[in-house]
């Protein structure tokens, strides 16, 4: 599965647990805990909670830690994603060019494409970014904020011929992704429903993969989608999923 699936690190870990948790506040001692299911030590959680803070990633507040700057602006898209808000198409397209003046650095080149991402277009050729109009103009404000300055923003009705959208997604990988993270979740509910520690340990990777998927997903009006595409079944699994393993996942803090 293309699905990316990073080592879990102590940062990892306080991260997601934070970015799960609505509003995005635990108890230290909470968070503490969440490294414990994975084996790690009390002091390594300690440090990595004070670099995140050093960092502007979190806040401390009362007797536990807060997200803040990027990771909760993260938590917003991930919301987002999991909401999947669409508005009706009329068949405009949204095209952003990117500007050809003076050189940028990889890291910038890096955030711009990252940030195009976040607002969900595609790369039809280099520079040229498109995808349906039928998104919240007010999406992901910080990822349009990078874009503004670096590209010109078109809307467009009569783009001829019509991009085909697997040029611009690779909507192949995304369908059989989303099919074994399907099938993965229902392997493991009966585990966490258990509170089986090993279920919980996997299921929270499990939960990380979905929700980056579905920050991949393109959002296509339902006429460019494939016939079998598996987009909201793999919301309404997930949702199912979430609150077992999440209520689960609270008891183990508590215990």
């Amino acid at each position: 599965m293309s699905t990316e699936r990073n080592p879990l690190t102590a940062r990892s870990v306080v991260a997601s647990t934070l970015l799960g948790t609505d509003p995005p506040w635990l108890p230290t001692r909470a968070l503490v805990r969440a490294g414990d299911l994975f084996g790690i030590p009390e002091g390594t959680i300690r440090v990595a909670l004070s670099r995140m803070a050093g960092a502007g990633e979190v806040e401390a507040s009362g007797q536990g830690y807060q997200l803040a700057g990027h990771l909760l602006d993260r938590q917003a898209r991930q919301t987002a994603s999991r909401a999947a808000a669409t508005q009706p198409w009329d068949g405009t397209w949204e095209i952003a060019l990117v500007g050809s003046g003076s050189a940028r650095a990889a890291a910038d080149r890096a955030l711009l494409r990252q940030a195009l991402s976040d607002l969900r277009l595609g790369e039809l050729r280099e520079g040229i970014w498109m995808r349906p109009a039928n998104l919240p103009p007010d999406r992901a404000p910080e990822a349009r904020a990078v874009t503004t300055a670096q590209c010109l923003w078109v809307r467009r009705a009569d783009v001829e011929p019509t991009p085909d959208p697997a040029e611009l997604w690779d909507l192949t990988s995304w369908v059989a992704d989303a099919r074994a993270l399907q099938s993965e979740l229902a392997g493991l509910l009966p585990g966490v429903e258990a509170g089986d520690t090993a279920a919980l340990r996997a299921g929270f990777v499990t939960s990380a993969a979905v929700l980056r998927l579905l920050q991949r997903d393109p959002l296509l009006p339902t006429g460019l989608l494939p016939a079998d595409w598996p987009g909201d079944a793999l919301r309404r699994d997930y949702d199912r999923y979430d609150a077992v393993w999440r209520a689960s996942f609270l008891r183990h803090l508590e215990t």
